[in-house]
């Protein structure tokens, strides 16, 4: 196990002190190692000697999604390509991903925030780790792969999908802990019943679940299904990936790793910072990232702190689970899915229109996306072989560009309810507050 006692139950104020050591020199990395943020602190009259304590972090600028992509693909790197050891990426409103990059060190304090996570959730290097969340260019199914093997367990490295597999492994490997998104938990669990498999076969105890928004009801139901106890893991590529925040045996908010990330709440519409148990967007510095330490990033994840000690002793503040976002993004299955993504393949093809409805269920406890397109009126044909060669060619082109299957619905011009505001685009149907 992985119990950090000295950074986790950390005195405020000696955790506010080492926060601010670690800005300052962070600060100052950033100044002298990436011309984005020198310009950024120049026109705002600030140099790194100005930054002294941590009550100093307001006087910085933010960072937003917008200046990854502007500085797309490595123009936000505070360190030589050479000491990059590995590539990240998320998707973004437009066909360039957003990028990530990870150094040695970088890598070595990530498996330790997971491993810290598991540890909260009681898994230790006696447990066998199923990880089915996806592997690849995504941070979920490494970040908790590397985190497992730091304390310890033995790692099942599934991936996400391919549930008869899944079923099989857990029952002939004698898994005892499953970290993946809970829609597909709650499939696992539903496909236990169908598959027939007593569950006196399952040893499961604990899963790790995130990546989606999820209810206090979904917990519960996961839970009764898999005969396990459900936590809630939080992060972002951006940051480091899962590990970020965690919830310990309370499951009273999930604790944020502040030694590494220092986190705020502020106003998104005046970016002014609120006080702890006001609802606001969620705002990070990871300190201590040496490839790609961002200034104050705005996640957009909508939340609250909470700073009174937790009964698990952990000094460390807590976070509630995100009610939403102060911007249109969707998380499907754990892809971020932006309207403007799937307005861009369809503004490609001359057979639709600009008007279009993305609706977002939950069948049998997975997400499902159907992308309801206006097609031009002279296409609109009775050719049924026609309009079934445009529905796929949309299908295809936005499962290239999400990695996302989404079910296509052609309809006739006009059908889709125009709006004289801002177009509604969403009808999330989910019920995830």
């Amino acid at each position: 196990m992985i119990w950090n006692e000295h950074h986790e139950c950390m005195e405020r104020e000696e955790l506010r002190k080492l926060q601010g050591e670690r800005i300052r020199s962070m600060v100052e990395r950033v100044y002298f190692n990436v011309p984005f943020y020198r310009r950024k602190l120049q026109d705002m009259g600030i140099e790194p000697g100005d930054i002294r304590t941590i009550d100093d972090l307001q006087k910085l600028p933010f960072t937003t999604k917008q200046d990854l992509r502007d500085n797309y693909p490595f123009g936000l790197f505070a360190v030589p390509q050479q000491e990059i050891v590995r590539l990240h990426a998320s998707s973004g409103t437009t066909g360039k991903s957003t990028v990530v990059g990870y150094t040695h060190n970088d890598i070595l304090m990530w498996s330790e925030v997971v491993a810290r996570s598991l540890t909260m959730a009681g898994i230790s290097g006696s447990d066998i780790m199923q990880v089915a969340y996806g592997y690849g260019l995504f941070t979920g199914g490494l970040g908790l792969h590397y985190g497992a093997e730091k304390i310890g367990a033995s790692v099942i490295p599934i991936s996400g999908g391919n549930t008869k597999k899944q079923l099989q492994l857990m029952v002939d490997f004698g898994s005892t802990a499953i970290a993946c998104t809970p829609s597909y938990a709650a499939y696992l669990g539903e496909a236990l019943t169908e598959e027939k498999i007593d569950r006196k076969n399952i040893k499961l105890k604990a899963g790790i679940f995130g990546a989606e928004p999820w209810t206090e009801e979904m917990r519960t139901q996961i839970e009764q299904l898999l005969g396990l106890k459900a936590y809630d893991i939080y992060g972002l590529s951006e940051v480091i990936g899962p590990g970020v925040s965690m919830e310990c045996w309370c499951q009273n908010g999930m604790h944020i790793f502040e030694d590494h990330f220092i986190p705020e709440i502020i106003n998104p519409e005046t970016g002014e910072l609120l006080p702890y148990g006001d609802l606001g967007e969620l705002v990070f510095t990871p300190a201590t990232k040496e490839a790609m330490p961002l200034i104050r990033y705005r996640t957009r994840d909508l939340t609250r702190l909470h700073a009174e000690p937790c009964e698990c002793g952990r000094t460390l503040v807590r976070m509630e689970k995100c009610v939403g976002r102060s911007d249109d993004m969707l998380i499907i299955r754990g892809v971020n899915v932006f309207p403007s993504q799937i307005e861009s393949v369809l503004l490609e093809m001359n057979e639709t229109k600009p008007h279009y409805l993305l609706v977002v269920d939950r069948e049998n406890n997975l997400d499902v996306l159907e992308i309801q397109v206006e097609v031009e009126e002279q296409f609109f044909s009775d050719e049924v072989k026609e309009l079934e060669g445009l529905r796929r060619r949309i299908h295809a082109n936005i499962a290239s560009l999400l990695g996302l299957s989404a079910s296509i619905r052609l309809v006739e011009p006009g059908t889709i309810e125009r709006s004289m505001g801002k177009a509604q685009r969403v009808l999330d149907k989910r019920k995830l507050t």
